[in-house]
């Protein structure tokens, strides 16, 4: 029973996942610091931070708090942007300058000319119309 245990904790998949979990948990506290000692700092530039958390409106005695949800959604919209632009953005062109692709490999197949199916480059006549193809060209080394 114990070793059934072991073997499933030690499993790659399992030890993966708490890893992503430990480090996107310390990814959010670096992220959430960012926006909020780095980019909301920057709203107070062109004038006061607004703080909509005091903006209610009642209705039949029930107090709806919508400034908490604006304020939710203005952090939501500046931390999926600081993500966005400071992350994601430099690590596709970091992906794409260490995985260069080099020329596109030789095709295998052609179309036929005259009924548009895919043969091989090699066929000298298509096994779909059965019409004379020309011989492939002999490539140059």
């Amino acid at each position: 029973m114990l070793n059934g245990f072991k073997q499933f904790i030690l499993r790659g998949n399992v030890v993966d996942l708490a890893v992503g979990i430990v480090v996107g948990a310390a990814f959010t506290a670096v992220v959430n610091a960012f926006v909020s000692d780095l980019l909301t700092p920057l709203l107070g530039i062109a004038g006061a931070v607004p703080n909509f958390a005091d903006l209610t409106f009642t209705v039949h005695g029930s107090h709806f708090l919508y400034g908490t949800f604006l304020n939710a959604l203005i952090s939501f919209v500046i931390d999926a942007g600081a993500i966005y632009f400071f992350v994601v953005l430099p690590i596709n062109e970091l992906t794409q300058k260490l995985h260069k692709k080099g020329p596109p490999p030789d095709p295998t197949t052609k179309k036929c000319p005259y009924c548009v199916s895919e043969i091989s480059i090699q066929a000298t006549k298509c096994a779909f119309c059965t019409a004379d193809l020309p011989a492939p060209a002999a490539k140059a080394k």
